[in-house]
């Protein structure tokens, strides 16, 4: 039995430069794993809470002394001596002590960290790469070992761009027949493909949060015609080989009950914007709609999961904030036919495959995401891999952050190679 001998914690900083929580949990047996919290820029009102000082004098008040020291006063203690494999109960204990609905005592970043480092330490010390040791923890019957397809974010807008488009993500999406080495091959060609297209059309190639190009565009309806462009100057063929989604954050421009997008001189109500989705869908075909609409318009998402679901993937993200009480709402209202995943929206790693057990068992398509505030931990690939996610979301293929995840996939489809 290995049991949790020593929790080191300490305060690195994120890809945004943003300092985050990272936790080195060390067993009696000598294995170590260690993991470290990504942050939102994005974030929902149903998240869990992300703990900050909030002491102006440190990092600007977004220092994170305090969660280190609920890790080393209040959880360590807690849990000091537990069998690792038992994680289960070691999220449940830390999920007791903190005895919040949102994390807000602890803080998700203190618990996140302290869940996955134990997820990594009992991997080594069974002997398992993390994927395959995360699925004793996953209903093996209704999933096989995959690499889920990437969604590759290669043009920024929103809060992850300063604001050049209304919408957030701008996505190619490889078909799913695609391995995943062909996959990244794909999303490099592309990536320059969009390089050439926008540098022709005398735009900046500067890139956003999440590592893809950020352009001043003049609607964000252009940001769609230049991902088409840039797949039509390959050999891949639009709507066989690639596709494109759309991960537009709607609560970010809806404002007084009405959605405020440059394409249009006039706010739009929830169903003209839904009118304006259906006429790009009728361009672009899009395989993916994320966040179409804001967090809490429960009508709009009902309307238009009706409307365009039978060729689109409807997905919630804001709306349902890896929450389990979201989920069951979104559900009975008929709002998505997919969810994204984010295990720091919830706190714990256990807590984040149940979410995950949920959505499956409705027949949603999973897609498990990273955060525009990354680190280098790719603990996130071995999750998606383990609960057998439909597609994955780590951003541009570019950016070390953001790569680590991407060659973190390309040796798991090796080892699974090896099974």
């Amino acid at each position: 039995m290995a049991k949790i001998k020593q929790i080191i914690s300490r305060e690195i900083l994120n890809s945004k430069g943003m300092p985050t929580v990272e936790t080195t949990v060390i067993l009696n047996d000598g294995k170590a794993g260690t993991a470290s919290t990504p942050t939102g820029t994005s974030i929902g009102s149903y998240e869990a809470s992300e703990l900050r000082d909030r002491d102006d004098n440190h990092f600007q008040g977004n220092g994170v002394l305090k969660p280190i020291s609920n890790i080393e006063n209040i959880i360590a203690p807690a849990i000091l001596g537990m069998d690792a494999t038992k994680q289960h109960e070691i999220d449940k204990k830390m999920i007791e002590l903190d005895g919040t609905q949102n994390k807000g005592r602890l803080g998700s970043n203190a618990m996140l960290s302290v869940s996955m480092a134990i997820a990594k330490a009992a991997a080594k010390s069974a002997l398992m790469p993390t994927f395959l040791y995360l699925r004793e923890f996953v209903n093996k019957e209704k999933t096989t070992i995959k690499i889920p397809t990437p969604a590759f974010n290669i043009l920024n807008g929103g809060k992850h761009a300063g604001d050049n488009t209304n919408f957030q993500e701008y996505m190619v999406i490889p078909a799913s027949s695609k391995t995943y080495s062909e996959s990244l091959d794909m999303a490099i060609v592309l990536y320059s493909s969009l390089r050439k297209i926008l540098e022709q059309n005398n735009f900046t190639t500067l890139v956003g949060d999440e590592g893809g190009f950020a352009p001043k565009l003049q609607t964000n309806k252009d940001g769609l015609d230049f991902l088409k462009q840039a797949i039509e100057a390959t050999s891949f063929r639009y709507g066989f080989d690639v596709f494109l989604g759309l991960d537009v954050a709607a609560t970010s421009f809806f404002q007084d009950g009405k959605y405020h997008i440059k394409d249009k001189t006039m706010p739009l109500s929830s169903d003209a914007l839904i009118e304006y989705y259906e006429e790009l869908n009728k361009e672009f075909h899009l395989l993916y709609l994320e966040d179409p609409l804001a967090q809490d318009d429960w009508n709009g998402w009902t309307k238009i999961c009706s409307s365009v679901s039978q060729q689109t993937l409807i997905v919630g993200d804001d709306l349902t904030a890896t929450n389990p009480y979201r989920l069951q709402m979104a559900l009975d209202k008929k709002t998505i036919t997919g969810i994204i995943i984010k295990p720091n929206q919830i706190g714990t790693v256990i807590e984040a495959m149940a979410v995950v057990e949920i959505a499956r068992q409705a027949g949603l398509k999973i897609i498990v995401s990273h955060r525009s505030g990354e680190t280098n931990d790719d603990f996130i690939a071995d999750f998606a891999v383990a609960v057998s996610a439909d597609y994955v979301k780590f951003g541009a293929p570019i950016r070390g952050e953001r790569v680590a995840k991407y060659n973190r996939l390309l040796e798991i489809e090796k080892e699974i190679k090896l099974l």
